[in-house]
């Protein structure tokens, strides 16, 4: 398998390189002493799309993750350097960055609505599921990502797949006839489960901490930021008749009842009220604001914080603000917090740092039994899938996922789906879940199904060839400089 797929990776960076973001949840892979925080300077620039030296760290992450899977664990640093792993993550990038050259070109964006809409179908963000906001900030800070720079990444790959739908794909009646033979294959199967949960895993300081020792630089502490700010309360003025009437005038038309109705002046004078002192607590920000640069605000005024995206009083926005501050342009404008507002100047940046053991061990804990259980349930598989014995289905096909009862549907589908692929009659499949299914195809025979809903895959498989062409097209009309030696 490796000599094949060391031959063709070319061919399977172009499948991997339009797949969804796939590295939340996953744990990065890193090689050197590098924060995925750093904004570094560009290590290669196509057209006009720069490649920064984050992006090379989370694709390189990204691709490992990917390999590992398909040796079923059996994935190390020494093969990773084999198959070039560092140069097919700038690979990946470089053809990213292409493809959004010509989005570009055609002036294609995503909206705030389409990155919303993708976010909430990613199943590690869902609670009983259901999408659930702290599950999403969690899962981001557990891998150092602030909820900007993913949804950055989201709509880099949303841009891409909208590019690549233009290219127009249609299906010939002989496609679909051939995939419907293929899909028509039934198995009569002996199969068994072995579920990954079920393998007892060592935790002791003794097993952990040679892997920490390995890993210590996948276990990083947040970038942190230290601050002094300066609050504005909101302002509770008075007002005259006069002025709130002219107020209400002039901006009648977003004073509306439950029904839409446009509120009475009595009705909605509270509400105008409210709105003129916002404006106004505003006014007097944007002065504390002028005033706090030219460093006319008293020292009783100004507090010391340190933020970071775990440590944060203050809210996302005001993160994501503090977060693009430099020593040059070290002072923000005023951020709204709840009523208030306020003012930061940046005073330090805290960088990403190894953490230490005990810090860093329940996350190790977590990453050492994950990662055991998988090599530990595959050795099982390896030296038992000739001999076991277990249940036998009736005649399945591909479809029949719900056949198999002691397999959810998840893994069912991801089984079926792969042991169409298998040329061998015995054997077994690790799936993305950890767990393992050994399989043993008793009888084969051809069924007379007529499946009339297979375009969908025949175009799939039509626009990675589409893809794979249009990259060698874009290749020849954006230029591709590579600003770091050795990849």
């Amino acid at each position: 398998m490796i000599t094949w797929m060391q031959r063709h990776k070319k061919y399977l960076i172009i499948t991997i390189w339009i797949s969804t973001i796939a590295f939340v949840g996953a744990g990065f892979v890193g090689w050197g002493q590098y924060s995925y925080g750093d904004k570094a300077g560009a290590i290669a620039k196509v057209g006009s799309v720069e490649i920064t030296m984050g992006e090379l760290q989370k694709s390189y992450s990204n691709l490992y993750n990917q390999y590992s899977q398909m040796f079923q664990g059996e994935f190390d640093e020494e093969k990773a350097k084999s198959f070039g792993l560092k140069s097919q993550a700038l690979q990946y990038l470089t053809q990213q960055a292409l493809v959004l050259n010509l989005a570009k070109s055609y002036d294609l964006q995503i909206s705030d609505t389409e990155l919303l809409d993708e976010i909430k179908k990613q199943d590690f963000f869902h609670k009983d599921g259901v999408f659930d906001k702290e599950i999403y900030k969690q899962a981001l800070l557990r891998n150092n990502l602030s909820i900007k720079e993913y949804e950055a990444d989201v709509k880099k790959e949303l841009l891409i797949k909208k590019t690549l739908k233009l290219l127009p794909v249609e299906v010939q009646e002989s496609e679909n006839k051939i995939l419907n033979t293929a899909m028509n294959i039934a198995d009569k199967i002996e199969y068994k489960l072995l579920d990954v949960s079920q393998i007892n895993v060592d935790t002791s300081d003794a097993s952990l901490k040679p892997f920490w020792e390995k890993m210590k630089n996948s276990f990083m502490s947040e970038v942190s930021y230290d601050v002094k700010f300066i609050k504005q309360p909101k302002l509770s003025l008075e007002y005259d008749d006069a002025t709130i009437a002219q107020y209400y005038d002039e901006n009648k038309l977003s004073f509306k009842d439950s029904e839409g109705k446009i509120l009475s002046l009595e009705d909605a004078r509270s509400m105008v009220v409210s709105e003129l002192n916002a404006k106004e607590t505003k006014k007097e920000a944007l002065r504390g604001y002028i005033a706090h640069k030219k460093g006319e605000v008293s020292e009783q005024e100004i507090k010391n914080a340190t933020i970071s995206l775990s440590n944060n009083p203050f809210g996302k926005d005001a993160i994501d603000v503090v977060s693009g501050l430099t020593p040059l342009s070290p002072f923000s404008k005023p951020i709204m917090v709840g009523d208030d507002y306020f003012t930061f100047e940046l005073v330090k940046v805290n960088p990403s740092q190894p953490k230490s053991y005990e810090d860093a061990k329940s996350e190790v804990t977590a990453m050492y039994a994950d990662q055991e259980r998988k090599i530990r349930v595959s050795e099982l598989a390896k030296n038992s899938f000739a001999t076991f014995k277990g249940k036998t289905t009736d005649f399945i096909t591909v479809n029949d996922y719900n056949k198999l009862t002691d397999l959810s549907e998840n893994d069912a589908n991801e089984f079926l789906n792969t042991l169409v692929t298998k040329n061998s009659k015995r054997g077994y499949i690790a799936l993305e879940s950890g767990n393992v299914v050994m399989y043993n195809i008793l009888e084969q025979k051809l069924l007379e199904n007529d499946n009339s809903n297979q375009n969908d895959v025949i175009a799939r498989l039509k626009s990675a060839m589409f893809n794979e062409g249009l990259i060698k097209i874009l290749q020849n009309k954006y230029k591709t400089e590579i600003f770091i030696e050795g990849l």
